[in-house]
């Protein structure tokens, strides 16, 4: 802030001309004290008030005519009240012009100003508002009752004023200063220490590390910031101020943060509420002007001499200009006052400190999408519509700033290069910033001046190469001659249904693209002013626009359109419209004598406003934003009316349309034709601007209890999130819901019209508009937020009889709108599902109307996008088929919409278990409309849970409707792989088991429509036959025998069909009837030589072996070593303890046997380990064998077998052919770190030569033939001689 220049005093000249006119008190000369004010207005208060009516009708303002704050909260002396004497005239007129007048302006038009006029508009200067001294020094507003707002620097510092910290508090002129003592923290003082340097950044009561700074607490200086000090420190504050807003703040505590520390927040309470008591002096000029030459020359040595250190050197500088006659100095006339306001050409706004604001957003970006920095960030927007609201100029100045280090984020470079989209978080704020622009220049009040700079600075934004796109989802791309025809949605903010012209042959470049542009995104918004009675069907038109296309016939490239261009397009609306004038001045048209059109007023005389309803809404959002409050309401009263009628008159069409022409229809009311019918692209749930968002909070603000409205601490606003994410994109599960009432509309004839049904409804009609999925994850997700953000704010409130009649009303209307309702007849086939939105209708309706809640609850099941499509499973996690999801625009919610869509059914099966009627048809829908196996089955799990509670009667025909799920879960997923197949199938028997006895007969006897062979046998029939289940049904022998039949047949037909996974499990299910065994071992033995490994019958063998059949399992090993194949090398196969088992199981069967295996395991095994290992295990009995092989086979057992003899000569001479083998194939590749591996091989080896008479000899012949034949490998042949010589 530049200090006014005001004139050097002259020889014992007064200020104005008079010497002397201003008495020096006693204390140097100074102004007497507020002590003495009252006997100096009087004395001077007739031409006081006089010259202040003067420049109130200077300025053009009035106390008629002042719309300040003046009365605000402990604003000393501004009313009078009981018992108080009433303001003077004087008091009443400078509390005005301090407010309205700069000081400098009223010094201009008077050449003396009375002192007592002097120091009362001086009193009047300072801010009487404490609501503004804690919007600037909190960020975030939480409730008066939490922690949190114990740490913010405004409870801080009231702390402080309450503790009697504050002192030395003097006023000179517009400077206020003082001394603020910061008590001892020891010993638990439930004051925080000061504020840091470096310090804050953090919302309040969470802690954001910023550079420079260590992790502060409540931003605005109220962080904390090393070890608790132990003494008392003194803080000097000094505040500087201008027409009752505070312009600089400087502490001596540093606290560098975007807002007041809690020091300067004390000082200026203290001055608010202790008005009278402050010391008070004119500025230091006009005391200056009283001195003579020796009392200035002395007052300017002591004051070297105090603070010498200081201004020395300065006061040299000056001293040395002002003795050079032609220095700059002395040119200009006059010197500055510091205390004596600032100039009238100074730009007159609260302080604030840019550079922090700078900082800190460069800082909560920098760290990326961390919870706590996007809730600063959201923080942040919030306290810009605070200073909106409050009409407050910093609010667009700190967007500016904001905005500009948005631009600034290294991120956007990065994505771009790469080609990554943003994350969704950054693009939440990024929305949430274009939104607040779209606020601030469509400021009612705003001047051409102000929006020109706005339209430049938008532009230049948007023309930044890393500025986001308008849609997050775009993609530059042009479209092919044989696309001409084709037709796109077209994303517009206007809702018209206007197309692009075709290029002529002699328009230019810049025509090309302007056309390019109309047909682009959201391009039209200055039509929106247009007169009402032409526009009163826009909004339910079909917004199709074909592609624009130049002269040539070839495709014309659309321009990206900027995260800022909805702001640019909105500067060019304006509120001249005479009809908005006339909504926005009165409750009823009646009020006024201004003439009507017909199209602008309802049946019941009520006035319309038909505009594009996203524009309409961003008007509404704008008066709230800025502080007009009613205005805004009226404006949404009307915008929530219009919707109505145009929901009435698109049922009459429908009703025409359907009288004179069938549009056909699919069996759940999704047209076959979508080109018949109306379909709105441009959803407003989902829109960036959140229009029925914007509109249900300012009718349920109205609305709120008075308890409500003043909860959340000193100035708690009811700002909507346009972007549908709260904060962080979290809702806050800590927040007491907020209580509303019925509070009628101002000029409303109806008496059950109130402005919490108006929300209601408007709500209500924007959920169940039918929308078209919007393209792109990021837009279909926002949507998807957006409706539940909705939907749980409906949740909140207490249905009473007045809001039953809304919802049911609405709900028919739905119901009977035709297309233009997402549930409604003849749909898109692309329309988004109502499930969400109907299960909340549902569970609202079904106490007072069950029929009507039934009917929207199964109209809404459909899923119109996957009717034309057979429930094909995706094979990883049992969703539609890829078929849909490739498909443009992709559905990247789909997933989200059918968990939803589940949801819905098991709620209605919840509700109707008690009907068998109504539960049938809700079986029907969800069997017809679920597509997705996953779901279907978490349906009947859901079905299942409802039927069997713990503590409670059973519900059988509910169970029963579970099971049938459960059947048709099994066919869809019969012939895919799904990894949840297992758990279904464990559950359908569990759940067939809780049906009773015929099911599982049921399901045994169709078991091929439902199950696999491997599963039928196994955790089916297994389970079916366990004791657990027979205890479980306490059946009887007769039931017990005919599910062992069924079983059995089962088993039979499951091995035949699938021998090699099904034949083990037939067998132990036909083990107690032996023809059935019999069978099923046949099956086995017809199949072991096609279709079976050598594992699957080594399996079968063991098993038969362990039954007690020891022949049947040695003629399956016999049948299983034919397929067994070991190479030399391979001494670790997998088989190996299958051919050591079949081996002695030949051995303990007889010598015959044995003299069969040995053939087929010599033919099949080259390893020489495994066939030495089985020639030593043959030569002596196999014990654990044996002892299941009858008497006379455990005697042959007894007597060792000769090694010189059959049938062990053969298997000798095998295994040393096959130690020569090896010998020589590993040494072809053998390398010099596995010599001592091969020297223990050829040990192994010897061993087995020296158990044939000739071995020693052979053995010695084989080292003999190594060495000759591989004498070049020296080393291996020196320990090849040293081992065995």
């Amino acid at each position: 802030m530049a200090a006014s220049r005001r004139p050097c005093c002259t020889s014992g000249g007064g200020r104005f001309g008079v010497p002397g006119s201003l008495s020096a008190s006693d204390n140097g000369g100074g102004v007497s004290g507020s002590s003495s004010g009252s006997n100096s207005v009087v004395s001077g208060g007739g031409g006081g008030a006089k010259m202040m009516m003067g420049l109130l009708g200077l300025s053009g303002s009035g106390p008629g005519g002042f719309s300040g704050s003046g009365s605000g909260m402990n604003s000393s002396g501004s009313s009078s009240g009981t018992g108080r004497t009433p303001d003077t005239l004087l008091d009443i007129c400078a509390r005005i012009v301090a407010q309205q007048i700069p000081f400098q302006r009223i010094e201009e038009r008077y050449d003396r100003i009375p002192e007592p006029v002097q120091r009362r508009v001086i009193f009047w200067s300072f801010p009487r508002n404490e609501r503004d001294i804690c919007m600037y020094s909190s960020l975030s507003r939480p409730s008066t009752n939490s922690v949190e707002y114990q740490n913010l620097p405004f409870h801080r510092g009231l702390k402080l004023l309450e503790s009697g910290c504050v002192d030395s508090v003097l006023q000179v002129g517009f400077h206020l200063s003082g001394t603020v003592t910061a008590p001892k923290t020891s010993g638990g003082s439930p004051l925080p220490p000061p504020s840091s340097s470096g310090g804050g950044g953090g919302a309040a009561g969470g802690g954001v590390v910023v550079p420079g700074g260590t992790t502060g607490g409540a931003v605005g200086g109220g962080g904390t910031g090393g070890p608790p000090v132990e003494t008392e420190k003194k803080y000097r504050v000094s505040v500087s101020f201008d027409r009752c807003k505070i312009t600089s703040v400087t502490c001596s505590c540093e606290a560098r943060d975007i807002f007041w520390c809690q020091h300067v927040v004390a000082l200026a309470l203290f001055r608010i509420r202790n008005a009278d008591t402050v010391r008070l002096r004119v500025p230091i000029s006009e005391t200056l002007l009283q001195m003579d030459r020796q009392q200035l020359q002395k007052f300017v040595q002591y004051l070297i001499s105090e603070h010498h250190t200081e201004v020395l050197p300065t006061a040299q500088k000056l001293a040395d200009e002002i003795l050079q006659q032609r220095s700059e100095i002395n040119r200009i006339p006059g010197a500055p006052d510091p205390t004596a306001g600032a100039s009238a050409d100074d730009e007159h706004s609260w302080h604030l400190d840019e550079e922090q604001v700078c900082e800190q957003v460069r800082s909560f970006l920098s760290q990326g999408g961390y919870y706590n920095v996007n809730k600063q960030l959201v923080s942040m927007f919030a306290k810009v519509r605070e200073m909106l609201r409050a009409r407050d100029s910093n609010g667009s100045r700190m967007l500016t700033l904001i905005t500009d280090q948005f631009l600034a984020d290294p991120r956007l470079f990065q994505w771009k290069t790469q080609g990554t989209p943003m994350t969704d978080k950054c693009r939440q704020l990024w929305d949430q910033l274009g939104a607040l622009w779209v606020c601030v220049v469509l400021n009612p009040h705003c001047n051409s001046s102000d929006k020109l700079h706005w339209r430049q600075m938008l532009e230049r934004w948007s023309q930044v190469d890393v500025c986001p796109p308008e849609d997050p989802d775009f993609r530059p791309q042009t479209s092919s001659g044989q696309e001409s025809n084709r037709l796109r949605p077209r994303r517009s903010v206007q809702g018209d249904d206007t197309t692009s012209s075709e290029s002529s042959d002699d328009d230019d470049e810049a025509s090309r693209d302007r056309r390019g542009r109309e047909a682009s995104l959201d391009q039209s918004l200055s039509n929106a002013n247009r007169n009402a009675a032409t526009a009163n069907n826009n909004n339910n038109v079909n917004n199709y626009v074909p592609i624009a296309r130049n002269a040539r016939g070839g495709p014309v490239t659309v321009r990206r359109r900027s995260v800022f261009h909805r702001a640019i397009d909105a500067i060019s609306l304006t509120w001249d419209n005479s009809h908005l004038k006339l909504i926005l001045a009165h409750d009823n048209l009646s009020a006024s004598n201004e003439p009507h059109s017909t199209n602008n007023i309802n049946p019941q005389g009520q006035p319309l406003w038909h505009e594009h309803v996203p524009t309409a809404c961003a008007r509404v959002d704008a008066l709230r934003s800025h502080g007009y409050t009613v205005e805004a309401l009226r404006l949404a009263v009307s915008i929530i009316r219009t919707l109505k009628q145009d929901q009435l008159q698109s049922q009459q069409r429908w009703d025409e349309q359907q009288s004179r022409s069938s549009v056909k229809c699919t069996g759940s009311s999704v047209a076959r034709n979508p080109a018949l019918v109306p379909s709105a692209a441009e959803g407003w749930i989902g829109h960036p601007l959140d229009p029925i968002g914007c509109l249900f909070d300012t009718l349920a603000e109205a609305s709120l209890v008075p308890d409500d409205q003043n909860r959340g601490g000193i100035s708690n606003q009811y700002y909507f999130d346009p972007i549908g994410f709260g904060a962080d994109g979290e809702q806050n599960a800590t927040a007491t819901p907020p209580r509303y009432q019925h509070v009628g509309v101002s000029g409303s004839r109806d008496r059950n019209e109130s402005y919490l049904t108006l929300a209601t409804e408007a709500a209500l009609i924007g959920l169940g508009q039918q929308r078209v999925m919007p393209a792109g994850l990021y837009s279909q997700e926002k949507a998807c937020k957006q409706e539940e953000r909705l939907l749980q704010k409906l949740q909140e409130m207490e249905l009473d009889a007045v809001l039953v009649a809304v919802l049911r009303k609405q709900s028919m209307m739905l119901l009977e709108s035709g297309p233009t309702s997402g549930l409604g007849s003849g749909i898109h086939p692309e329309s988004i599902p109502m499930h969400t939105y109907a299960k909340f209708l549902f569970l609202a309706l079904l106490p007072h109307d069950t029929e009507l809640a039934y009917r929207v609850g199964l109209r809404a099941m459909r899923l119109p996008i996957l009717e034309d499509h057979e429930d094909v499973d995706d094979p990883v996690n049992g969703n539609v088929s890829s078929l849909v999801l490739s498909r443009y625009p992709r559905w990247f919610t789909l997933g989200h919409i059918e968990a939803q869509q589940c949801a819905l059914a098991s709620t209605m099966l919840s509700a109707a278990k008690g009907d068998i009627q109504r539960l049938r048809k809700v079986l029907e829908s969800a069997q017809h409309n679920i597509h997705s196996s996953s779901h279907l089955f978490k349906l009947a799990q859901d079905a299942f849970r409802f039927a069997t509670p713990q503590d409670g009667p059973r519900h059988p025909t509910l169970l029963n409707v579970a099971f049938e799920l459960g059947l048709q879960v099994m066919r869809m997923t019969l012939s895919s792989v799904n990894w949840r197949r297992r758990e279904m199938v464990r559950w359908l028997v569990t759940c067939a088991t809780e049906v009773g006895f015929e099911a599982l007969l049921s399901i045994m006897h169709n078991w091929y429509q439902l199950f696999t062979p491997t599963e039928a046998t196994g955790p089916v029939a297994s389970t079916i036959m366990s004791h657990s289940t027979v205890m479980r049904l306490n059946l009887n022998y007769v039931q017990q025998e005919e599910l062992s039949n069924c079983a059995r047949t089962l088993a039979l037909q499951c091995a035949t069909k699938d021998p090699p996974n099904c034949a083990l499990n037939a067998l132990n299910l036909c083990e107690s009837a032996p023809i059935s065994f019999e069978t099923a071992y046949q099956i086995v033995i017809d199949a072991a030589s096609h279709i079976m490994t050598s594992m699957q019958l080594f399996t079968i063998a063991r098993y038969m072996e362990h039954r007690g059949y020891p022949h049947r399992a040695y003629k399956l090993a016999l049948l299983a070593m034919k397929n067994v194949h070991l190479a030399y090398n391979q001494d670790t196969h997998a088989a190996i303890n299958d051919i050591h088992w079949a081996c002695a199981l030949s051995h303990s069967l007889g010598k015959s046997e044995l003299s069969t295996m040995i053939p087929l395991l010599v033919k099949n095994v080259q390893c020489a380990t495994v066939l030495s290992d089985v020639l030593r295990r043959c030569a002596v009995s196999a014990p654990g064998v044996a002892s299941a092989c009858p008497p006379e086979a455990k005697r042959r057992c007894v007597k060792p077998l000769p090694y010189d003899k059959a049938p062990l000569k053969h298997l000798l001479d095998a295994a040393i052919a096959a130690y020569v083998n090896t010998t020589h194939s590993r040494l072809t590749h053998i390398s010099p770190r596995h010599y001592g591996d091969f020297i223990d091989f050829l040990a192994k080896a010897r061993e087995t030569f020296l158990l044939a008479h000739d071995g020693l000899m052979q053995f010695g012949q084989l080292i003999e033939n190594m060495k000759v034949a591989y004498k070049g490998k020296k080393k291996l042949m020196f320990l090849v001689k040293e081992r065995f010589g």
